[in-house]
């Protein structure tokens, strides 16, 4: 589809005005270094735990990523399967045919795209079309041909732990020592991509929040951002609505609705920036935007008030 017929988002005009394609396009090196990055989720999936259905159409993805990008996201992660516990497969053919224009018209458009895929023919696919990053839950059940795919296109790979799909993580959240368990089985699929020719720069770690994880082992790991940074990846972290949250939230033993967690969602992105997370992966992009702005006035004091002398002054 054309660019110039994708209504949704501007920086002006009617509420819903005409996007055109940037004569530049961003890359991932354009992405700033000095605060942590925002990820927009963009679900373009029937059955997600929290948006399902919302956005399967192409135009909808499009409008919603275009929303998220002309909002401040950094990043739109573009994912054509759910992978909530117990979510059907999808068969890659499809997996493509859902996220290849989505990804293509973002890209026009100036957003830096990840795929999120487990799949190593659609990440291809993805990168093809313009994608900027390969984002893969897989864990330890990686494809085998990942790691070559990830060296040939010289992109950066969030290497996420999870044990077993999305069909069994649910009863492999076992752990003796989590934080150290997860550290060891990212350290051995990371050094199974350096083996294969990936750099260590491209590499970004994500602990894999809510993967075959129960809600005390998702606090223990966000606490282990720094050892987790130590490592000497980037670190990503993704708490978007999960159903961690929904239970610390939760009224007469009731958990909280996905759409009810985005508070809790920025107060854990908050923490995690001020720990050092180089991305955070959300699906409130606004929210998520402030709560960062006011943990990094927190950490550098310095920077708040030049942002608060040059709003002053305009």
């Amino acid at each position: 589809m054309s660019l110039g017929a994708v209504p949704g988002t501007g920086p002006a005009t009617s509420p819903l005005p005409v996007v055109r394609a940037v004569k530049t396009p961003k890359t991932v090196r354009d992405l700033p270094t000095d605060r942590t990055l925002v990820m927009g989720i963009l679900n373009v999936t029937q059955d997600s735990f929290s948006d399902g259905g919302k956005y399967l159409k192409a135009d909808d993805a499009i409008q919603h990523g275009l929303r998220m990008l002309y909002a401040g996201a950094d990043i739109i992660d573009v994912g054509g399967e759910s992978t909530r516990p117990g979510a059907d497969y999808v068969d890659p053919a499809e997996e493509q045919e859902r996220i290849v224009p989505v990804v293509s018209t973002l890209v026009k458009a100036g957003a830096v795209v990840s795929i999120d895929t487990m799949h190593t023919s659609t990440a291809r696919a993805a990168l093809e079309a313009g994608a900027h990053i390969v984002n893969d839950v897989s864990g330890l059940t990686h494809e085998a041909d990942m790691p070559k795919l990830v060296a040939e296109f010289k992109v950066p790979y969030v290497l996420m732990h999870r044990r077993g799909d999305q069909k069994s993580m649910v009863t492999e959240a076992r752990y003796d020592d989590v934080v150290a368990e997860v550290i060891g089985e990212l350290q051995g699929v990371r050094d199974t991509f350096r083996a294969a020719g990936v750099d260590d720069e491209q590499i970004v770690l994500d602990p894999g929040l809510g993967f075959a994880k129960d809600p005390e082992h998702n606090w223990a790991l966000l606490r282990a951002i720094p050892e987790l940074k130590a490592l000497g990846h980037k670190v990503l972290i993704g708490t978007s609505r999960k159903r961690f949250l929904g239970s610390l939230l939760s009224e007469g033993g009731k958990p909280a609705a996905p759409a009810e967690r985005d508070v809790a969602t920025a107060a854990t992105s908050a923490l995690a920036a001020m720990a050092g997370a180089w991305c955070v992966r959300v699906h409130d992009v606004e929210g998520t935007i402030d709560a960062l702005k006011v943990a990094r006035a927190w950490a550098h004091p310095t920077t708040a008030a030049a942002t608060t002398t040059a709003a002053a002054g305009r």
